[in-house]
């Protein structure tokens, strides 16, 4: 879907010039990913595992400091507002009013509802101007036959740097609510206004394409029935990491499939600690090898000093 996108947006997108400079365009894009658990790109330039974990639970945290994301990825010190980021997602996702919680317990009254929206882009957007807004307006999950789908709608979506962390975050948010409901997962659809690449990044993406296809392998099925009780071990986990605790002295989540999660994030540490050396014995107690791609260019990036 990832090297669909950006095919498209190459060879048909519109130059358009907006604030943050000049990009190709397409308007009113739709894609469909049928395998949401085959949400990770396993490209060599695409593979964003670490920073995509990073993001998710920055937005399941309920927080939106410009520390804990930063501590992931750079560049949203840029948006830096007094120390948060404005357009953060994590209290309009999870705040005073939890979003989150009240969609899954709305489908568990009524499975079937089409009141099952959470809204991230709010009025309040519009009226001052901020270093940062949410490009994602509305998560909608219905529940039907097949499994619980969800349909998300971004007003801007960059091709290249935002999709494959929305695809991640959103599906993996997606399969939490279904877990918590009890049903299957379902499709995923992705509703984009603007589908962007900037032009600073087309020599990445065509490398992107030239990369080629890599044989799908999709992340293990998220235990049930609760893993709300899980997300909050493994956010107590990153927490931990990111605060200074010795990666390899941590208490990782009792579930495996949450564990191999936090392994990835002390993956992460090891690397930035110049430990890189030790990582390969954590990869070892990995229960899946389908994460074994990104640990690998971890380690090679980490001892190639890139």
């Amino acid at each position: 879907m990832l090297h669909a996108a950006i095919e498209a947006v190459l060879d048909r997108g519109e130059p358009v010039s907006p604030t943050k400079g000049p990009n190709r365009e397409l308007r009113g894009i739709t894609l469909q990913l049928t395998n949401a658990r085959a949400r990770l790109s396993r490209s060599e330039s695409r593979g964003k595992v670490f920073s995509a974990l990073g993001e998710l639970f920055w937005y399941l945290s309920g927080s939106n400091a410009t520390a804990q994301i930063t501590h992931y990825i750079s560049q949203y010190s840029k948006y830096d507002e007094g120390g948060i980021v404005f357009g953060g997602y994590g209290p309009r996702l999870r705040g005073d009013a939890d979003q989150l919680a009240a969609v899954i317990n709305l489908l568990r009254e009524r499975p079937t509802s089409r009141r099952a929206v959470i809204q991230l882009f709010d009025r309040e957007d519009l009226l001052e101007p901020h270093a940062d807004v949410p490009c994602t307006c509305t998560l909608q999950f219905l529940n039907r036959q097949e499994g619980l789908d969800l349909i998300v709608y971004m007003r801007s979506n960059d091709v290249f740097i935002g999709l494959p962390h929305d695809v991640f975050c959103f599906t993996m948010i997606q399969e939490l609510v279904a877990r918590c409901v009890g049903t299957d997962l379902g499709q995923y659809i992705h509703v984009a206004g603007s589908l962007h690449l900037y032009d600073e990044n087309e020599e990445g993406a065509r490398r992107f394409l030239n990369d080629g296809y890599f044989e799908t392998k999709q992340m293990p099925p998220m235990p049930g029935p609760n893993p709300m009780m899980d997300v909050a071990d493994i956010l107590a986990t990153e927490a931990q990491l990111r605060e200074g605790a010795d990666p390899l002295s941590v208490k990782l989540p009792s579930n495996e499939y949450w564990a191999d999660l936090a392994r990835l994030l002390v993956v992460y540490h090891l690397g930035r600690a110049g430990r890189a050396t030790e990582i390969p014995a954590v990869m070892k107690q990995m229960t899946t090898d389908v994460y074994n791609v990104h640990i690998d260019d971890r380690l090679d990036r980490t001892l190639g000093g890139r």
